[in-house]
């Protein structure tokens, strides 16, 4: 005897062996929204413990506690995402405090800018051997621009472009240093008796 197609729709089915398949969840809701333990999501690979959902199916908050995602916690809003708090704290006190064990903290605005404001920022690197980097990259600009800007490395400071770099001082220039070494085009074509075609040509591989 034939079988209509939209019978079967138990997740742990033919053709879904891998499928979870839960008999104690339950739900609770209206055309506003609902609340559900232990539901399995829609495409059968993870069991929520708690599911929570708005009216707009995009709008919802759930705690996976297996398959791929087992110990997430997930939140979703097709509109903003709104946190405030600190009303009642003082200044020197945490607000907001985030804190990943393990793992990176990745904040993305795929279509969009970040902004950072506050009295004051820092920007801490702690890590060993060959991590504790700040790396900063942009395909356009990087711009500084503040009252004083004081730079300190205990190893090296290198500027380097292929095109052109401007030191500009409307008052005083102070360059103070062991040694002094400068070396131009005309090394290109003879050596020096400091041997600055080396450091010339090796430098120019930057383009």
């Amino acid at each position: 005897m034939s079988i209509r197609s939209n019978t079967g729709n138990s997740r742990a089915g033919k053709g879904s062996e891998t499928a979870k398949c839960n008999y104690t969840a339950i739900e609770y809701g209206n055309d506003h929204g609902s609340i559900s333990f232990g539901k399995v999501h829609k495409k059968g690979d993870v069991t929520s413990s708690v599911m929570l959902q708005g009216k707009d199916g995009r709008h919802r908050f759930y705690m996976d506690h297996d398959g791929q995602r087992p110990g997430y916690t997930t939140l979703t809003s097709p509109g903003t995402f709104a946190v405030k708090t600190g009303m009642d704290l003082d200044a020197e006190q945490d607000g907001i405090f985030l804190n990943a064990e393990n793992g990176d903290i990745d904040i993305i605005a795929s279509n969009g800018k970040i902004r950072m404001v506050a009295d004051d920022i820092e920007l801490v690197a702690v890590g060993a051997l060959d991590q504790g980097n700040i790396k900063l990259e942009a395909s356009e600009s990087i711009l500084l621009d503040s009252k004083k800007i004081t730079s300190t490395a205990k190893n090296l400071l290198r500027l380097a472009t292929p095109n052109t770099l401007e030191i500009v001082a409307n008052g005083q220039c102070k360059f103070i240093a062991a040694v002094t070494r400068m070396a131009t085009d005309a090394c290109s074509l003879k050596d020096d008796k400091y041997g600055h075609q080396y450091h010339h040509k090796n430098n120019f591989k930057l383009a």
